[in-house]
């Protein structure tokens, strides 16, 4: 073996431990807390847009449009770096769930609206006549069944989210892709560190789908049903 070969294998080790904790202490982390309430908002800014209120529903519209038609570097750059002329100031990681909920809760409540709006119409006659009223139709007969539908994509934004994190970087959030550069800098070895936390994301994004795919199989169970 070469000395440099043996080189770039004890960079590559010397590396792992210190990328592999700050994937565990910042960017899962991140990746759940963000996801998690933008779920919740996803949820409420669906149910906003398929409601009567007509106010409510244009702010709605209006902040999926915003959030959908900017890139989420740009969003980021304006919670950690704009709103400090306003007077305000958030630190990095608080500014990092904020930008990346914002992001889920629009593209999540789209994809959410979508499944409800899948569910027949005569589900909702049927709870009326059962003397449901609107609220308890949703909550109790058409929420569940658009959760089922909403599986599959919902999971497709969470494992890209865990990738999107990564941007976090540029708000000063010391997650893997921050690390992987202050590294890149001590050892001036970019390929071999770049493809080394790339492959880490790859690991994490691949437990996700494993996950993915037993979460569709559990709800595939209760559709045969």
């Amino acid at each position: 073996m070469s000395d440099q070969a043996e080189r770039l294998i004890n960079i590559f080790w010397e590396s792992f431990l210190p990328l592999l904790r700050a994937g565990v202490a910042f960017t899962i982390p991140l990746t759940l807390i963000s996801f998690f309430l933008g779920l919740g908002l996803a949820l409420l800014t669906a149910i906003v847009r398929l409601s009567e209120w007509k106010l409510l529903k244009a702010l709605a519209r209006f902040y999926v449009w915003v959030i959908r038609g900017t890139p989420l570097i740009v969003q980021l750059f304006i919670i950690f770096y704009g709103l400090p002329s306003l007077g305000i100031t958030i630190d990095g990681f608080p500014a990092a769930v904020i930008g990346f909920t914002l992001s889920v809760g629009a593209y999540g409540s789209e994809i959410i609206r979508a499944a409800i709006l899948s569910i027949a119409k005569g589900q909702w006659e049927a709870a009326y006549s059962m003397g449901m009223t609107r609220s308890q139709a949703l909550r109790r007969i058409i929420l569940p069944q658009a959760a089922r539908v909403s599986v599959p994509p919902l999971s497709n934004s969470f494992i890209s989210l865990i990738k999107d994190t990564s941007l976090a970087f540029v708000i000063t959030v010391p997650e893997m892709f921050a690390i992987s550069q202050q590294i890149t800098a001590k050892y001036y070895e970019p390929l071999l560190l770049y493809c080394e936390v790339g492959l880490i994301y790859l690991i994490f994004s691949s437990v996700l789908s494993s996950f993915q795919r037993r979460l569709e199989k559990h709800f595939d169970r209760y559709n045969a049903k």
